[in-house]
């Protein structure tokens, strides 16, 4: 980039008017000016600022008045500037529009006749180069609505033979550059909210940056404050709409470009010194002077037939590059390297109120006064054909010969006039005020109010009231609608609108504009396209049911994979399954879905912007979750488990899966212990069932996990970031996978030494590390039964046995086998303690349990049901299985002799003996039973071996070396 960075890229801005306002210039205002002269100095006692200021602002009028290049300045969506557009389009017929709006963008404005308004134009980019990253996306949107100046001027130049359309403003890119170097905004910063309760639909825009074509809105806060307070009106909407969109309606040519001339000087004069904003507007200025002065040089157009429409903020500039003889070189820099996607995004009016500051209802309001434009000055508005929504198109017809506009010099001063002309007071409308009453009353009973008759008497009357204590002889809507929230709004709201909302929806309604079939991008066209079996229409608002049976119509196979990737890709509500589901080595035969794909079209065209299919999208977005740079090892493999479910094939879960070992080698830290432990069970489970052999990344990513987890767990024992439910998931991948890890190579003695070296202080983790010995065989569960005991039974530690129950249930993740010893603590401690010691604790327990161990309190309960009688009877005689002999060391020993077998094996070998005497038969042993009571009859060893030696001495040769 060009030019330093606090005077904008190319020139330093003047604030001095060039000497472009000549004798005849001055002549032309001269009645203005000695009027202005003098209110400056009765009002301010003598000439000064205040003079300074207001003949200033005649000569920004006079000198784009005479610029040879005619300037239409607009306001954004201003009824007013569509109406006094299309009336001058079609008498002047240029040959070339130059427009205010981002040059890039110019490629899309002809399929705006395949949608229907509101449509916002955006450019999007995923992948930044030369910004922030903390930036991405960028999005600049440039929403466009049927009563707007920019609408009429792109329909006359897309459908009007020989006529060229050139965007002017800035590129996409240069928004952020400028934004990025002046602080003029930020993608993280919007413009403030609109008073009220937002709505879904205003929405539509996402984060983007709006384009900003003819904001008038001042920047003077006391000068905004004044116009509010002495206008009589709430918000800078309705003055603008009072006091400049209504007498603005009915003015001629002349007038209405000299009044917009003005009041753009005047916001411009009196705007606030905020260097960074007035710098980028003066710049925009600059390039705006210069893309046309190069299209001027380039197409051998002469001014007299061009047509520059931009915003009035803009048209009164006083930079040195402005008009077609303006001087100064401007230095336009060289674009980033940021790849940057464009598209159309349906809109809506609550969309631009939001983004734009303004009004709630301001926007539909400005709908509703267009209609009554057209109607009441019979002007032919300008529109694409093929429009949706639309008349047929008619005939092309060849362009109407150009009016020759009158010479510069021949500009006469329309400003005295309006200026002192008193404003015309519209005639009271009885009837349709009362059709308003009428139909607010009845639209609020719709919505639950208890609103009568004598409430629409109530909204009629007081809406005269409030008009004429405004000064106004006809009551606006606005008027109208503070009118029907005094009389109609209770202290709360019965449906899911309120009084204020039914009102902008009566009079015009929240628009919400619809991208076509032909201008979607090929990823949202393809979409339709593969879910076009379902036979639903897609592309209209709102939740429709689809049916998927895939059993009686295989076909809609396709359709449900779509649907899938589409819930993993879009916001939450675009797809949502009702019925059926989607798991590892599981697909249902029968689906239903709820889908409000027309509702979400924003979200489907910029998917589009990542890719041509759904397909590449989501394999990009599972390498940038993978391969990103807070990539964590329960992410990664959360993208093995996606790319297995979604896109099939092994090619990218291969790929992402050794990435996620490389990502495991890296963590330091047991945060996402428990996420890991659940994907990798779920994917080893699924491979062992739906392939022929674990694929290499799986049994390396056990190995490694097995070596990496016994490192960390003493470390994690004590460590105070770690919780016990991370500890608990480190162990229970440690003895889940200790079999597969030791058939690939794995050393048991490191997990021994691991769980040695532990030496937690806290009574969760104590008991969690018990949990482990058992599982290892360093402790036995006898010694276990007997350490819960000792708890009991010491006073200074039942407070804490809460925590150490705690510790046992999280234990049941590494070893399940433990719920008959954890129910069993559990019903000791109900059982022994007394009710003065165990009410306190009860209610730690169960917060403590609740917290903690929630989602393995099933196994408690279903352990407890297999344990304890299932009727209260037989509750007094029953004894507890713990209790029913003498504890033995041996692990296991409870169930052994609870079936029968005692210390000898399982009872059900010696009941039913023929098996065992078949087998036994079968390998040529002919060992006799001995008796239950018996003792060993041959101590000596297997049979087997004596008569078979030449195995045990082949393993002895393998073993010894000799």
């Amino acid at each position: 980039m060009t030019g330093s960075p606090t005077n904008g890229p190319g020139r330093t801005p003047s604030t001095k008017a060039p000497a472009s306002a000549n004798s005849s210039g001055q002549a032309s205002f001269a009645a203005l000016r000695e009027q202005l002269h003098e209110a400056a100095t009765s009002f301010a006692d003598g000439p000064g600022a205040l003079e300074g200021i207001l003949l200033g602002m005649v000569d920004d009028v006079d000198r784009a008045v005479r610029e040879p290049l005619e300037i239409f300045p607009v306001c954004h969506h201003s009824p007013a500037s569509a109406l006094a557009m299309a009336r001058r389009l079609r008498e002047k017929q240029p040959k070339v529009v130059y427009l205010e709006l981002c040059e890039d963008m110019a490629p899309l404005l002809d399929e705006l006749r395949n949608c229907r308004l509101p449509v916002a134009v955006q450019a999007f980019a995923s992948d930044v180069d030369g910004f922030p990253a903390e930036w991405a996306p960028l999005s600049v949107v440039a929403p466009i609505t049927e009563a707007s100046a920019e609408y009429q001027a792109i329909a006359y130049a897309l459908d009007t033979p020989g006529v060229e359309l050139v965007l002017v403003d800035r590129s996409s890119d240069h928004v952020f550059q400028w934004d990025s170097r002046h602080g003029e905004r930020t993608p993280q910063e919007q413009s403030p909210p609109a008073d009220g309760v937002p709505e879904p639909e205003a929405a539509l825009h996402g984060e983007a940056v709006g384009v900003e074509i003819g904001d008038l809105r001042p920047r003077f806060a006391e000068l905004e404050e004044h116009l509010l307070r002495h206008g009589k009106v709430r918000h800078w909407s309705e003055w603008w709409h009072q006091y400049v969109e209504v007498p603005l309606g009915d003015s001629d040519h002349d007038a209405y470009r000299q009044v917009m001339f003005l009041v753009g000087s005047l916001f411009r004069r009196l705007a606030p010194g905020d260097g960074d904003r007035v710098r980028v507007d003066e710049d925009r200025e600059r390039y705006m002077w210069t893309r046309i002065r190069e299209h001027l040089a380039a197409g051998g157009a002469a001014p007299e037939d061009c047509l520059y429409v931009c915003g009035a903020f803009h048209a009164a500039s006083r930079v040195e590059e402005f008009g077609v003889a303006g001087s100064g070189p401007f230095t336009i820099s060289p674009r980033s390297a940021t790849t940057w996607q464009h598209g159309l995004i349906p809109s809506s009016h609550a969309a631009i109120e939001a983004q734009f500051g303004l009004a709630p209802g301001s926007v539909s309001i400005a709908a509703t006064q267009w209609a009554k434009n057209l109607k009441r000055t019979r002007v032919q508005p300008y529109r694409l054909a093929g429009q949706d929504g639309g008349k047929k198109p008619r005939a092309t017809k060849k362009a109407a010969p150009a009016v020759a506009a009158p010479p510069p010099e021949a500009a006469e001063d329309r400003l005295s006039g309006f200026l002192r002309r008193p404003p015309v007071l519209d005639t009271l409308d009885e009837a349709e005020l009362l059709g308003w009453s009428v139909d607010i009353v009845r639209a609020a009973r719709r919505s639950g109010y208890l609103a009568s008759t004598a409430d629409a008497i109530a909204v009629f009357e007081t809406s005269i009231l409030l008009a004429g204590m405004r000064d106004r002889a006809k009551p606006t809507p606005y008027d109208f609608q503070d009118a029907a929230i005094t009389c109609i709004e209770k202290d709360a709201v019965p449906g899911r609108r309120d009084v204020r909302r039914l009102v902008e929806i009566m009079m015009g309604g929240d628009r919400i504009g619809r991208v076509g079939y032909d201008a979607l991008p090929p990823l949202a066209r393809d979409v339709h396209d593969r879910l076009a079996p379902l036979e639903l229409k897609l592309q209209q608002r709102g939740v429709q049911r689809a049916l998927l049976d895939m059993n009686s119509r295989p076909e809609l196979g396709a359709c449900s994979d779509v649907l899938w990737m589409l819930r993993r890709l879009m916001p939450h509500g675009a797809a949502r399954p009702i019925m059926g589901e989607r798991k590892l080595g599981e697909r249902s035969i029968q689906e239903s879905w709820d889908l409000a794909l027309g509702t979400h079209q924003r979200a489907l065209i910029e998917l589009g912007y990542e890719g041509v299919s759904i397909e590449q999208v989501l394999e990009q977005r599972l390498r940038r979750d993978a391969y990103g740079p807070r990539a964590t090892t329960a992410g990664v493999l959360a993208a093995v488990e996606d790319a297995t479910l979604y896109l099939g094939g092994r090619r990218l879960a291969d790929e992402l899966g050794a990435r996620a070992l490389e990502v495991l080698a890296a963590e330091r830290t047991v945060d996402g212990a428990p996420e890991v432990l659940r994907r990798v069970r779920g994917l080893l489970a699924y491979y062992r069932t739906a392939e022929p052999v674990l694929p290499p990344w799986v049994e390396s990513f056990v190995k490694a996990g097995y070596a990496h987890y016994c490192t960390l767990l003493p470390t994690a024992f004590t460590d105070e970031d770690a919780t016990v439910g991370q500890v608990a998931a480190m162990l229970g991948f440690l003895f889940s996978m200790e079999s597969l890890a030791l058939s690939l190579g794995c050393d048991r003695a490191q997990l021994d030494l691991a769980v040695a070296q532990s030496r937690p202080t806290d009574p969760e983790r104590t008991a969690l590390l018990w949990a482990a010995q058992v599982q290892l065989g360093a402790l036995s569960r006898a010694e276990l039964r007997e350490r819960c005991g000792e708890l009991l039974a010491n006073p200074m530690v039942v407070p804490a046995y809460p925590r150490y129950l705690s510790g046992f249930v999280h234990a049941l993740v590494p070893v399940p086998g433990l719920a008959d010893v954890v129910v069993e603590a559990v019903s000791n401690a109900f059982g022994r303690l007394p009710d003065p010691v165990l009410l306190p604790w009860l209610p730690s327990l169960i917060t403590t349990l609740r917290a903690g161990a929630a989602d393995l309190a099933p196994l408690l309960i279903r352990e407890a049901g297999r344990v304890f009688p299932a009727r209260l009877a037989a509750l007094d005689a029953w004894v507890p299985p713990w209790r029913e002999a003498p504890e033995e060391g041996a692990p296991g020993g409870d169930r052994m002799r609870a079936a029968g077998g005692g210390g000898r094996g399982a009872a059900l070998l010696f009941a039913h003996p023929g098996t065992l005497d078949a087998v036994a038969e079968l390998l040529g042993c002919d060992g006799a039973w001995a008796a239950a009571d018996e003792g060993p009859a041959d101590p000596a060893g297997a049979v087997l071996t004596a008569r078979h030696p030449d195995t045990a001495i082949a393993w002895e040769s393998l073993l010894t070396g000799s």
